[in-house]
C-alpha cells in the first residue's frame, strides 16, 4: 500500500460503515447499544481508549485503515479545519483532532451516537471539536464553500444514491486546493460521477469488500507546503516517497521529487 508525504492539502474522506454481512466487525459486539472501546492510534491522545456504542449500522473505522489514512494525510494536521460529515463513532474526527487540527466539526444524526461523541469529547477535553446532532445532508449546504481542509464522509455502506448526494454537497466545502478520499463497495469511476468532474484518482486500494481512493483536482498535481526554513517547495505527489515528512530533513536523492 502506497503512502505519500504530509501536506496541507485539503482532503475529503469518504468512509462507509460496512455491515457485518460485508466484513467482520472490528470489535467485540455487545447487545442493546452497550459501549465497547476503540483506541486513538496517533497524536496527542495516542492509545487513549474511547467508548463507542454498538448500534445498528455503526462501524468504527479499523485501526489499520485509520493508520493508512493518516499516513496519507500526515501525522501533523496543525491549523487544518476538518469536517466529519457522518461522524458515527467519531473515530476519524477524534484521530484528526488528536493531530492538532484547528477545528473538527462532527455531524451525527443518531441521538445516541451523538451523545457518546459528546461524552468522549468531554473525556479528552477536546476544545477543537464541535458536535452537531443533525442530518449532514441538510446541514452541509448551509456551510461556507471552501471552509474545510479535510472532509471525512462516512455514510451507510452500499447506498449509491446517498454516496452521490454526499459527494455533491461535500465537494464545494473543500478548500480550493482540496482533495477527496472515497471509500465504497465498488471501484470508483470518476468519469461516470458528475460530482467528481475535474478530479482524478492518485491513490487507490482494496481492503476486503471496501475499495478506497484518494483523488485530487486535475490541476493540482503538485503540493506546496512549508518546510523548516519557512520556504515552500512544490512536490510531485505522484513521485513523492512515502517515508519522507516535511518536518524531517530532506533525504538524499529527494531533489528529483521537487518540481522546478
Amino acid at each position: 500500500m502506497e503512502t505519500s508525504a504530509a501536506s496541507p492539502k485539503s482532503i475529503i474522506v469518504l468512509m462507509p460503515r460496512t455491515p457485518a454481512s460485508r466484513s467482520a466487525p472490528t470489535h467485540t459486539p455487545s447487545r442493546g447499544g452497550k459501549p465497547h472501546t476503540i483506541r486513538i492510534i496517533g497524536g496527542e491522545w495516542k492509545r487513549t481508549p474511547l467508548p463507542v456504542l454498538d448500534l445498528d449500522g455503526l462501524r468504527p473505522t479499523p485501526d489499520r485503515l485509520r493508520e493508512t489514512l493518516f499516513n496519507w494525510l500526515g501525522q501533523d494536521l496543525s491549523g487544518q479545519r476538518c469536517f466529519d460529515m457522518f461522524a458515527g463513532s467519531g473515530a476519524l474526527g477524534f484521530e484528526a483532532a488528536s493531530r492538532g487540527t484547528q477545528r473538527v466539526l462532527m455531524v451525527e444524526k443518531s441521538a445516541k451516537a451523538a451523545a457518546q461523541i459528546r461524552a468522549n469529547q468531554a473525556k479528552l477535553g477536546a476544545r477543537n471539536i464541535e458536535i452537531a446532532e443533525a442530518d449532514a445532508l441538510r446541514l452541509a449546504p448551509g456551510l461556507a464553500p471552501g471552509s474545510f481542509d479535510v472532509i471525512f464522509l462516512d455514510p451507510p455502506f452500499g447506498d449509491a444514491a446517498l454516496l452521490l448526494h454526499a459527494l455533491e454537497v461535500a465537494a464545494p466545502l473543500a478548500a480550493p486546493d482540496g482533495a477527496i478520499y472515497v471509500e465504497c463497495g465498488e471501484a470508483l469511476d470518476v468519469a461516470q460521477t458528475e460530482a467528481l468532474t475535474g478530479w482524478t484518482i492518485v491513490r487507490e486500494g482494496k481492503a476486503g469488500a471496501v475499495r478506497y481512493h484518494l483523488l485530487r483536482r486535475e490541476n493540482e498535481e503538485y503540493c506546496a507546503f512549508p518546510i523548516l526554513d519557512g520556504t515552500r517547495k512544490r512536490v510531485d505527489l505522484r513521485r513523492a516517497r512515502p517515508t519522507w515528512h516535511p518536518s524531517q530533513a530532506e533525504p538524499a536523492g529527494h531533489e528529483d521529487e521537487v518540481a522546478r
